[in-house]
């Protein structure tokens, strides 16, 4: 009587182990999530990855129950944003939005202190898009041709705007360069929204801003796009050549957006958001929203995400280095 007595006395107390272990499992433990979910965008407020975030954000919040937060984290193309995200605490409350810029960096900055693949769990890409060779309004350049016709009549003297040293915009420029033969000059700017302004006011004569800062500029005469970097034309510009049909030597550099948290974020967490990102993109009106940018859908859960992202970082590594960009 007495060993059945001990045996039911330890059964007890393995119950009680286990639902205290239970209860410090994290999110999983509770319905996840149970509280605001912060989502740092890396770059500064207007530009794609900032919009892409709010929308996603605002669609997160109405499938989950529970605020999700915006916060703008700017500076060094994505690093200080970066930074922040991977030293958060990875219960699942903290998530960043990830461009292709992050896959850029690593071969571009001398000093970096997070590693892409090591220091984050991929939740999910989201979406794909090109870039637009856009002019001022005013330009004498109506066509891809017409534009070069003029850098090779006027060396050095055209600037071209980017956001910064090796951002997407500045390595397609520099592969632009390239592909041509032309002679202009570099003017950095802190992102996509300022390079549209100054395009805007002709300080620079052309640049390659995402889509979605530069559409509606576009659309409405204020600036005239004359390519596109994408593999394919655009839905919204089908009159508008790609490079690839432009230049005899053309090429074609698309950036994507996607989720990740700290690494070591429970799983839980990624098929919580993935499953409500899943339900989301059977509404059609969202799906609108986050493609009227000029963005196409490539949703892929993390594993699939986490898959692309070592492909990425040799693709960029190539690209840079036969630019010799470099940021100490």
């Amino acid at each position: 009587m007495a060993r059945r007595h001990s045996l039911t006395g330890l059964c007890g107390m393995l119950l009680l182990a286990t639902a205290i272990a239970a209860s410090f499992t994290g999110p999983a433990a509770a319905q996840y999530p149970d509280k605001p979910v912060r989502l740092i965008v890396p770059f500064t407020a207007g530009g794609s990855p900032d919009t892409t975030a709010r929308r996603v954000a605002q669609r997160l919040t109405q499938e989950l129950k529970q605020q999700f937060v915006v916060e703008n984290r700017p500076g060094a193309a994505g690093n200080i944003g970066a930074e922040t995200a991977a030293r958060s605490a990875p219960d699942g409350y903290t998530l960043m939005m990830m461009a292709n810029s992050h896959v850029i960096n690593p071969a571009l900055y001398t000093k970096i202190t997070y590693d892409v693949v090591k220091d984050f769990t991929p939740i999910c890409l989201l979406v794909r898009g090109a870039s637009m060779m856009v002019v001022p309004a005013n330009s004498p350049a109506k066509t891809v041709k017409e534009f070069v016709d003029m850098a090779k009549a006027n060396p050095g003297k055209l600037n071209f705007g980017s956001g910064g040293a090796g951002s997407p915009a500045h390595l397609a420029a520099e592969a632009f360069r390239q592909a041509t033969g032309i002679d202009y000059v570099h003017v950095p700017y802190k992102g996509a929204p300022e390079i549209v302004r100054a395009l805007v006011s002709d300080q620079v004569q052309v640049g390659f801003p995402t889509f979605e800062t530069a559409l509606g500029l576009v659309q409405q005469k204020t600036l005239r796009a004359l390519a596109t970097t994408g593999s394919k034309r655009s839905r919204q510009l089908p009159d508008t050549p790609t490079l690839l049909e432009a230049l005899p030597d053309g090429f074609s550099l698309e950036g994507w957006l996607g989720l990740v948290a700290p690494a070591g974020t429970p799983p839980e967490v990624g098929q919580a958001i993935v499953a409500a990102m899943t339900n989301a993109l059977k509404d059609p009106a969202f799906r609108e929203q986050l493609e009227s940018g000029g963005s196409d859908i490539d949703f892929r859960p993390g594993p699939e995400f986490g898959a692309i992202l070592p492909g990425e970082l040799v693709k960029w590594r190539k690209l840079v280095e036969g630019v010799g960009a470099k940021v100490e």
